[in-house]
């Protein structure tokens, strides 16, 4: 199966990855930005690129301009700090640009919307791990809320409008165009400061716990969602995916693997826990893999990849 699809956050870290599958795939690609976070080099070559925010007018243009059959929604206001502290901010983003492109894909008659949802933020202090994707959802944080309402929203256009969607509940990407600075991901912060020669950093004992999955692994995986047989669901998680490797990897296991991969000369130092922090957190990708998929990158490989990806940056 092959189309055309509109991926928004095309220029983020996550966002480009998918583009390339697609492109890999046969699909003719076009990509949205606005350039906050994203960055116009990390698109690939054969995708038609346009600077638009997903909240904005110019998307309802572009829309009567190409005719879609599918978009994956990968822009997103993804710092929880910064929902936190703005939470009308990430519910303008996570929401109201939701909506903005659950509407004009209505109207342009798109067959099924992608859509990058979250994992660790959803399910909080699971009661089973690696977590199924019916577990309880517990967010603490409003970009929590948000990915969870935004499922909701997508579960109401399903029944109301008859509009296909799969939602993809995503474990702790990482890989290369991950940026290492802002609200980065651990391994692009551990990594930005092994290329500097720092201690790593450790809040708490670094006991705590995530699932690292590979962003080629999750590119994989949107295509699968994209071209795989969905049935009409009855409930949400119906037709939600967990995309992680299910396995649980501490932060002093990471930090240990990274400096090995990294050959770095230098320590780790321990700081007060954060408050709030997740202390275990593995996603069970066995619906996925009932379709085929499964995680191919090995943890210590994917580190050095992208240790080596954000040396070449600094």
């Amino acid at each position: 199966m092959s189309g055309s699809v509109l991926v928004t956050g095309g220029a983020g870290f996550i966002g480009s990855h998918v583009c390339e599958a697609y492109r890999e795939r046969g699909w003719d690609v076009t990509a949205v930005d606005d350039l906050s976070s994203g960055r116009r080099e990390n698109v690939p070559p054969g995708v038609d690129f346009r600077v638009i925010d997903v909240r904005d007018g110019d998307l309802d243009e572009l829309f009567e301009e190409k005719d879609f059959d599918l978009v994956n929604h990968q822009a997103a206001q993804i710092d929880v700090r910064v929902s936190v502290d703005r939470p009308r901010h990430d519910a303008s983003v996570n929401l109201d640009g939701l909506l903005h492109v659950l509407e004009a894909a209505r109207a342009g008659e798109v067959e099924r919307v992608v859509f990058a949802s979250s994992g660790g933020v959803l399910y909080g202090e699971a009661d089973r791990i690696p977590t199924p994707e019916t577990s309880p959802k517990l967010p603490v944080s409003p970009y929590g809320v948000s990915k969870l309402a935004g499922e909701h929203y997508l579960f109401a256009y399903r029944k109301t409008h008859g509009l296909d969607y799969a939602a993809l509940r995503y474990a702790n990407v990482y890989g290369p165009r991950q940026d290492p600075h802002g609200e980065a991901g651990v391994v692009a912060l551990f990594s930005g400061r092994l290329d500097r020669g720092e201690d790593l950093t450790i809040y708490g004992d670094g006991e705590q716990t995530r699932d690292y999955v590979h962003v080629e692994d999750v590119a994989r995986a949107n295509v699968l969602a994209s071209e795989m047989e969905l049935g009409e669901p009855e409930l949400p998680d119906d037709v939600a995916f967990n995309v992680g490797t299910g396995r649980e990897t501490s932060v002093n296991e990471l930090a240990e693997t990274m400096i090995e991969v990294a050959e770095a000369d230098v320590g780790t130092e321990h700081a007060p826990p954060r408050p709030g922090e997740l202390q275990r957190s593995a996603l069970d990708p066995g619906r996925l893999e009932e379709v085929g998929w499964s995680p191919r990158r090995e943890l210590a490989e994917g580190l050095r990849e992208t240790y080596r990806y954000i040396r070449e940056q600094e």
